[in-house]
């Protein structure tokens, strides 16, 4: 076999957005002889995620993974993006994490022989965040620390507060890649980021105020109502700020929880206090990880409503997204009573997702999917739940109706 004719090929284009859709495909291989494809990333932290999938090339010598089952290895069937989110880290219960957007998150492909083990060809995807044009703006203003991104062309653009951070620090994928569908998006810290406290007593909701006054003060920002973003502990806040802050129009809360967690969260001279924990709901699964899914009591039970979010209150639509295998905590069982809350206050401004047998990081699409992992509050690895596949196809869905729901409620309408 001359190697030299073999190519494997990303299209459109060898660089694209992270959230893109890319066809690789193998050309010049032997008819229905058996080819090993591979896929590899370095993420920031310096943790190595990995694929593989096993394909037979057709009478014409190709394999086009869009079309193609894979025959074994990290998935099986026809996935056109199944090495991208098929990949998992060298060393277990890792997240992937990306700091820096400015520069493309690299994977790397192979093609090798499925008989000797040879490399046959090879090629490599950027993957970037920002397109020509955007503007990051790192922020310091008073006491906000964050990124504001600025999509290119003529505003004003609708604006939106991304409250994903996981244990402190900031995390600006998904804020970058918003962005570059036509919203100025502020992604802010609230702890362990730059000289913001690392190990807070309680959250200050008016620090959260602040960002929203800046970011509606911004000149490329079209008002009146500002969107949030949010997954996990941070809908708590942005649960705290629907029910307290006026001109919030669009909410979205991936798997969250209506009480509030963890620390307290004051708000002027209101203090609403975290749901206490019941530690013999925890238990350790077979491979001795901890799962926490049912270690918070339901926050509508009378002795707990004082940690209730009062969202009754707010004026926003809201979008729940949920995981029906989310092991973090019982996303199904809180967005279930949101829903209730607040049709008993006569609203029916909310739409609640499921995604069966999808875990707890939601992500942006083709994130490689994180089964276990750290969990801050409780220092220990704990299971997040989901089946790789599933995740995945939640991640794609939820991507373009957490679009929709935004151009809806910040574009064609005011609240």
């Amino acid at each position: 076999m001359a190697y030299s004719q073999i190519r494997l090929k990303i299209l459109p284009s060898v660089r694209c957005l992270f959230d893109k859709l890319v066809q690789v495909k193998v050309e010049g291989l032997a008819p229905h002889r058996p080819v090993e494809l591979r896929s590899k990333l370095v993420d920031d932290r310096g943790v190595t995620f990995k694929a593989s999938a096993l394909y037979k090339a057709d009478e014409t010598g190709q394999v086009d993974v869009s079309r193609a089952p894979s025959l074994g290895g990290s998935y099986t069937g026809v996935e056109p993006m199944g090495l991208f989110w098929s990949m998992a880290p060298e060393t277990p219960h890792n997240k992937y994490v990306k700091k820096n957007v400015l520069s493309p998150t690299v994977v790397e492909l192979e093609a090798l022989s499925g008989d000797t083990g040879e490399i046959l060809a090879s090629e490599t995807n950027e993957r970037g965040y920002m397109t020509e044009g955007m503007k990051r703006i790192p922020v310091q203003e008073g006491r906000i620390r964050g990124v504001l991104f600025i999509p290119p062309g003529k505003g004003p653009f609708p604006g939106i507060v991304d409250l994903y951070t996981f244990g402190g620090a900031l995390s600006e994928p998904k804020a970058s890649l918003l962005a570059n569908k036509g919203f100025v998006v502020l992604a802010l810290a609230y702890y362990g980021y730059k000289d913001l406290p690392k190990n807070p007593k309680h959250f200050d909701l008016e620090y959260f105020e602040e960002a929203v006054t800046y970011l509606r003060g911004q000149p490329e920002v079209k008002g009146p109502g500002i969107g949030i973003i949010s997954i996990s502990h941070s809908c708590g806040m942005a649960l705290a700020m629907s029910s307290f802050f006026s001109g919030i129009a669009a909410t979205v809360c991936v798997n969250a929880c209506i009480g509030n967690t963890v620390l307290p969260v004051h708000y002027k001279d209101i203090v609403i206090p975290p749901l206490p924990p019941i530690i013999k709901n925890i238990r350790m699964t077979d491979s001795g990880l901890v799962d926490i899914r049912d270690a918070l009591p339901d926050p509508c039970w009378e002795k707990h409503r004082e940690s209730l979010f009062p969202i009754e209150r707010a004026s926003c639509h809201f979008l729940f997204a949920v995981s029906e295998d989310d092991h973090n905590w019982n996303s199904a069982l809180f967005a279930r009573r949101a829903a209730e809350r607040l049709r008993d206050h006569g609203k029916e401004t909310f739409k609640v997702l499921t995604y069966p047998k999808a875990g707890h990081f939601l992500e942006v699409p083709h994130m490689p999917y994180c089964p276990s992992g750290f969990h801050a509050a409780v220092r220990q690895n704990v299971v997040f739940g989901g089946e790789p596949k599933a995740h995945s196809d939640a991640q794609l869905d939820l991507w373009g109706r957490v679009q929709e729901f935004f151009k809806s409620h910040l574009i064609n309408k005011s609240p």
